[in-house]
């Protein structure tokens, strides 16, 4: 899953400050913090981008110690089903709250909001971030993602365990919304130079770290200078976790991100960085060597090691593989990201690399309209839009939409129910007895639906076959690499590890993981 947003807004607001004035670590003290101890605390680390085939193949070459010990100490699940679009922000918030999009209402990295009418967009590339505005940005990352876009509908891990007396921790996750109160202080240069606000108000865990804005282990000050972006890397997470460990400070679930990984597959593509796996292997081995022994670490918690999201390989040849809406869509008058929307602005694009929002603004343009013109696109997987009721989904080559909503008598592998009508190779659906069979698009009635009622507006969603991505005005691009975004299972389709505990998920989905996750610590 792409990590770079809050790296690159944390480069863009670190390196100015460094070349004027220079920062230092936001200092925090665990002698101060009461953490009740748990009989056997939950420790879940999220390697970005960590996928089975690499995964299995680094194992297999001896590469990754730390994980084979884990895989043969506990359980592997093969095929965990992520949220979608399965972009950061998204499968967070789905892994925290236990809900899709449309409970928890993030619906991706990049998308329009009509009633501030801008386009939100949490750090998707440095391009995008100059031309929408560093404050912006930083603004929507660092406090309105968690505190006004997380739904205050749906309550975080975090805030329920609060809630029933249980303390937990964030290590570098981009979502975190806990019942403390604290403030995260950033720079002074960086208000008076108005790239980012002096101070914010926020609500975290009980333990909170976030790179040097909030940091613990004084050895991480070798961890958080601008060659490292400034603590949001392996090292870092994993020495801040050690301090943790050795301070005997675990509270009952604690959550680290691992976020190097993610940009080598980016480069390298989806099958050959397994020397990326390695390099994250060795922070986990410094991880269990906080422990007197590798088998001290497994009986004194129950660890859950797993990835948030594939890659799809995206072709070299850039006038193939990177789809331009804005050139299908070019008899439109389309919202440039560098100016306000305008009154005659037909069409916005939010990209979230192989899938994009296609916001209509125009009143008298219909999605039919506009999806007739983009179906013609072979590189299209599908698309898709909502009307009151029906979600109509339609794709290159296929004559006929596929129509479905919620609550009908035909039954999934989840237990949930749709009325369905059309052509349901769309989608590859396989339908027998009134029982549909996911395919190529991994609980795919359910993950649509939720995008498609994520936020307001009238728009639609393209999503990109593998081998392709979709190119906006500065958009991240992968051309020889791999992106993900997508509803295909190359994208959405993660490995997890478990050792110390023989529950399971009600099913293998990350948004079952919130209530497992309870199970696993309240229930102690």
């Amino acid at each position: 899953m792409l990590y770079s947003i809050i790296i690159i807004i944390v480069i863009v607001i670190a390196a100015i400050i460094f070349v004027i004035k220079g920062i230092k670590p936001n200092y925090q003290s665990l002698d101060q913090k009461q953490i009740t101890q748990t009989e056997k605390p939950v420790i879940m680390l999220i390697i970005d981008s960590l996928m089975y085939k690499p995964l299995l193949q680094a194992e297999k070459n001896g590469r990754t110690p730390a994980l084979q010990f884990l895989m043969e100490h506990g359980q592997l699940y093969p095929n965990v089903v992520s949220s979608y679009p399965t972009m950061s922000v998204t499968i967070d918030s789905t892994l925290l709250t236990g809900t899709y999009p449309d409970k928890h209402q993030v619906p991706g990295l990049v998308w329009y909001d009509e009633n501030e009418k801008r386009l939100i967009n949490y750090g998707s590339a440095k391009e995008e971030v100059f031309k929408l505005g560093i404050r912006h940005v930083a603004e929507d990352t660092f406090y309105h993602l968690n505190h006004t876009h997380l739904s205050r509908n749906t309550k975080t891990v975090h805030e329920t365990l609060g809630m029933k007396g249980l303390q937990s921790a964030s290590v570098n996750a981009l979502l975190y919304r806990g019942n403390e109160e604290r403030t995260l202080s950033l720079p002074k240069i960086a208000s008076t130079l108005n790239i980012a606000p002096k101070n914010l108000r926020i609500q975290t865990p009980a333990l909170f770290s976030y790179g040097m804005l909030a940091q613990y282990s004084p050895k991480n000050d070798q961890n958080n200078g601008p060659i490292e972006i400034f603590g949001f890397n392996n090292k870092f997470s994993a020495q801040e976790l050690k301090y943790f460990i050795q301070n005997d400070k675990l509270p009952a679930f604690t959550i680290a991100y691992f976020p190097e990984l993610d940009k080598e597959v980016h480069k390298k593509g989806p099958e050959n960085h397994i020397d990326a796996i390695e390099q994250t292997d060795k922070q986990l081995q410094e991880i269990l060597n906080a422990y007197p022994s590798w088998e001290e670490a497994l009986n004194s918690a129950i660890w859950i090691i797993m990835g948030d999201s594939g890659q799809a390989e995206v072709g070299n040849d850039k006038s193939n593989s990177l789809i331009r809406l804005n050139k299908i869509l070019d008899n439109y008058t389309i919202y440039k990201v560098n100016k306000p929307v305008k009154d005659n602005d037909q069409i916005v694009l939010g990209h979230n690399e192989r899938m994009a929002f296609i916001y209509i603004l125009d009143e008298h343009l219909t999605p039919e309209e506009v999806v007739k013109k983009l179906q013609k696109d072979e590189r299209i997987g599908f698309l898709a839009w909502k009307d009151e009721s029906d979600i109509h989904v339609a794709a290159n080559g296929h004559n006929n939409f596929f129509t479905f909503r919620p609550n009908g008598h035909f039954m999934d592998q989840y237990g949930q129910t749709w009325e369905i009508k059309g052509d349901p190779s769309i989608l590859d659906l396989s339908i027998s007895d009134d029982f549909i069979e996911f395919r190529t698009y991994p609980d795919a009635l359910q993950r649509l639906h939720s995008a498609l009622h994520s936020h307001s507006g009238n728009y639609i969603i393209a999503d990109a076959k593998p081998g392709f991505e979709f190119e906006g005005e500065g958009t991240p691009i992968h051309p020889g690499g791999a992106a993900h975004g997508s509803l295909h299972e190359q994208d959405s389709l993660i490995p997890m590890i478990v050792t110390g505990t023989e529950k399971q998920p009600s099913h293998m989905r990350i948004v079952d993981l919130y209530q497992w996750i309870l199970d696993l610590t309240v229930k102690q």
